[in-house]
């Protein structure tokens, strides 16, 4: 299979930067279409990529801009909001299009534990998207799922939460910190996606996608709080407690956090595996890297970066 062109859904947001980065360093066609050009800025400056102004909901845009694509990576998704149409219907009428207008090649970002039986819509919905695209996988249309765990890295919207809390709050009153998650740095997904794109060995297969170390919540906050050399008491609240916050602050600006959340986190979001061998590489420790982005760099930090690189 050759692949000149790709067609990157969701292109503009956190992840989408990282992978539209990586594409164009391959040398390969990029084109992301976004319906507020100002976000993809950053992305314009890059050799290959071209930034469109479109909306990917609408079926005659979604048909037209894949007249030139060899690939699709479809990397839309949403915490809050109509999971239906971002996570359902968009899966759905991506897969019919690829297959009418001749695609070759379709990958799709879900989300580790996805079931159809899942506790959360959000879970549920991911789930319904995946089977949308395992339907569509046959001879003329190659498709593969990865299902990263809560995503990490410098532009973070995670754990650059809690340290924005940590900065302005002296305690942090923390709903289900007894949470799991095998957090996965946003630069080791983006190479799996790259390095899956015409990988014959990833055709049909879903993989998760997890760091190499599981942490509760609680260990989380408490870690970005030692990263900025900070003092915080961390107030952990029961399940009666972390739901009555999650209905307060689901009505707030922003919506911190919804109960739709709560339903997630009692499923622990880490792998049953170890981090796939077909990529090639091992997945990069939060330690190496959260210290650079969270504090700054110092050189402690740095050290640390370069100890990771250089596998002591």
């Amino acid at each position: 299979m050759i692949i000149r062109s790709v067609l990157v859904l969701g292109g503009s947001g956190f992840l989408g930067r990282h992978v539209v980065r990586q594409l164009s360093a391959l040398g390969l066609a990029v084109r992301v279409p976004t319906r507020n050009r100002e976000r993809a800025k950053e992305l314009i400056l890059l050799p290959t990529v071209d930034v469109v102004q479109a909306d990917v909901h609408d079926d005659i845009t979604l048909h037209g801009l894949l007249q030139s694509a060899d690939a699709v990576i479809n990397l839309v998704g949403i915490l809050h909001g109509d999971f239906e149409h971002a996570h359902v219907q968009l899966p759905r009428r991506l897969a019919d299009a690829c297959a009418q207008g001749g695609v070759q090649r379709l990958l799709h970002v879900s989300a580790l534990k996805a079931a159809a039986d899942g506790p959360s819509a959000y879970l549920r919905s991911k789930a319904a998207g995946e089977a949308a695209i395992r339907g569509a996988q046959g001879e003329h249309l190659q498709t593969t799922i990865l299902q990263p765990s809560v995503i990490f890295g410098r532009e973070d919207r995670f754990l650059n939460l809690f340290a924005r809390l940590a900065r302005a709050l002296p305690l942090i009153v923390l709903a289900c910190p007894a949470a799991r998650f095998q957090p996965v740095h946003v630069d080791d997904v983006a190479r799996a996606i790259c390095a899956a794109l015409t990988d014959v060995r990833t055709f049909g297969q879903p993989y998760a996608l997890c760091g190499p170390q599981v942490y509760t919540l609680r260990e989380l906050v408490a870690y970005v709080v030692r990263s900025l050399g900070l003092r915080r008491p961390i107030v952990g609240l029961g399940k009666s407690l972390s739901w009555l916050q999650a209905a307060i602050l689901e009505h707030l600006p922003g919506k911190l956090m919804t109960r739709d959340n709560v339903r997630s986190m009692q499923v622990d979001n880490v792998c049953d595996c170890v981090f796939p061998e077909v990529f090639g590489f091992e997945p990069t420790p939060l330690e190496a890297v959260v210290p650079l982005y969270i504090a700054g760099v110092t050189p402690r930090s740095r050290y640390r970066w370069f100890r990771f690189r250089a596998r002591r």
